[in-house]
């Protein structure tokens, strides 16, 4: 029975694997993009702004028109019946109006439509970087979550292997009944850390898969840490003169391609143009219409050959003045309101670039000292591992060798995954798509 368990298990884990989908980062990134919802809406918002902006343009054109009438009488002059049919007549006229004069306010109005349609596209363009940022967070975290679970798995068996050679000593008498305790203590808790490790790694899977909209058996491919080694290096030793000019060259680059300042910009160009708009609301509209009648018939006389048509020129001046000048002042609001949220979204976006900068460094820093320090405990554990096989060291000992060799590899694990958070985070910002370049820049080549 147990060899035609572990047989049943083999199959069914090689049948997972054969079936499992392994995707790299990129592959997430792609899916990610194509899974998103908010994304999509911007791109239907982009399409209704075209539509907007192509209306207004129209109507910028002669107004074409058609207007037809028939009706009949019952009653005739004296007041008397008479048959409705005898009475029937029927016309109709086409025309063309087409504004003359208006201020130019149409053409501000497609200038409005057109820097809208250009927030969409910035917005759009800001969500990307978003999905991007927000599935690189969810593949580093499981990632991170399964080099955890590794080194908790190599912990649980160290408790194991230490408690069977506990249990044999106890047996012949070595050790006494607190020892032995202590190693069984460790081993349910490394059990219940390895618990918890599988846990936090299914949620950040579960997490990856509502982003990219995967199935179930995916696997991700590791990432090769050797492409950011030289990054690692001159972050962990870079000058403050050095940080200050990549602050200051980085934030040129913020400034001219970060999608969020765009928008800033934009709907402050907005809020001008609505201005404009609103101060042309004092001039007066002037419009001409050009009429003919296509045809007239009436039940008593047939078609009328006689054919009628005109221009009418009409306008209209507004003489609400308290009116229009509200609406001036509302629209002066707006455009102070505007500019106050560019002053603000670029101050936050500087303290967030400065933020980002920092991290990157601090996790450098952390990748190089988390080595060195995961070094010195791996040698310090198999050299209490050693003694405590000899019976030189205590339980106790391995156990605080252990938890130090757990935690050193989990700050390593949570170090460069950190820094290379910390790079997605700087190319959000800069809004650069391509990684070699980003990372060029920030080498300062």
């Amino acid at each position: 029975m147990k060899k035609a368990l572990l047989l049943f298990c083999l199959v069914f884990f090689l049948f997972t694997k054969i079936y499992a989908q392994t995707i790299n980062l990129e592959e997430a990134r792609m899916h990610a993009l194509a899974n998103s919802h908010t994304l999509a809406r911007y791109n239907l918002a982009i399409r209704s702004s075209i539509l907007n902006e192509r209306n207004r343009l129209y109507t910028m054109l002669p107004t074409l028109s058609a207007t037809y009438s028939a009706s009949v009488s019952y009653l005739n002059e004296d007041r008397n019946f008479e048959n409705p049919q005898d009475t029937f007549s029927a016309g109709a006229v086409f025309s063309i109006t087409q504004i003359i004069f208006e201020g130019g306010k149409n053409f501000i109005q497609k200038a409005i439509s057109a820097i809208e349609t250009e927030i969409d596209r910035k917005g759009a363009l800001a969500e990307y970087f978003n999905v991007l940022d927000a599935v690189d967070s969810a593949y580093y975290a499981a990632l991170e979550a399964a080099a955890n679970l590794k080194a908790e798995e190599t912990a649980l068996e160290t408790a194991v292997l230490s408690l069977s050679i506990a249990e044999v000593r106890q047996e012949f008498g070595l050790i006494n009944m607190g020892d032995y305790l202590r190693a069984l203590a460790d081993k349910e808790a490394r059990e219940n850390s390895r618990n918890q490790a599988r846990r936090n790694l299914a949620l950040c899977m579960t997490r990856l898969r509502l982003l990219t909209g995967l199935s179930e058996t995916i696997e991700l491919e590791e990432i090769d840490f050797l492409g950011y080694e030289d990054l690692i290096q001159h972050f962990a030793g870079i000058s403050d003169e050095d940080a200050n000019l990549l602050f200051n060259d980085f934030f040129k680059i913020l400034i001219d391609e970060n999608p969020s300042i765009a928008r800033a910009v934009l709907s402050t160009q907005r809020t001008e143009r609505n201005l404009s708009l609103t101060k042309r609301d004092f001039s007066p509209t002037i419009r001409a219409t050009i009429f003919s009648t296509a045809f007239n018939y009436s039940r008593a006389n047939g078609y009328s050959d006689t054919a009628s048509g005109g221009v009418v020129i009409s306008g209209n001046i507004p003489i609400d003045f308290w009116v229009m000048a509200n609406r001036i002042e509302r629209s002066r609001i707006a455009h102070d309101s505007a500019i106050l949220d560019y002053i603000i979204t670029r101050n936050s976006l500087e303290t967030d670039l400065q933020s980002a900068l920092l991290n990157a460094f601090s996790q450098a820093e952390s990748v190089l000292s988390s080595r060195r320090s995961l070094d010195y405990t791996e040698r310090h554990f198999e050299f209490v591992m050693e003694r405590y096989r000899l019976g030189q060291s205590s339980i106790s000992d391995l156990g605080e060798a252990s938890l130090l060799l757990i935690t050193s590899q989990n700050n390593l694990n949570k170090a460069i995954y950190g820094f290379l958070q910390s790079l997605s985070r700087l190319r959000t910002l800069g809004a650069l798509s391509d990684e070699e370049q980003l990372i060029t820049i920030l080498m300062g080549a």
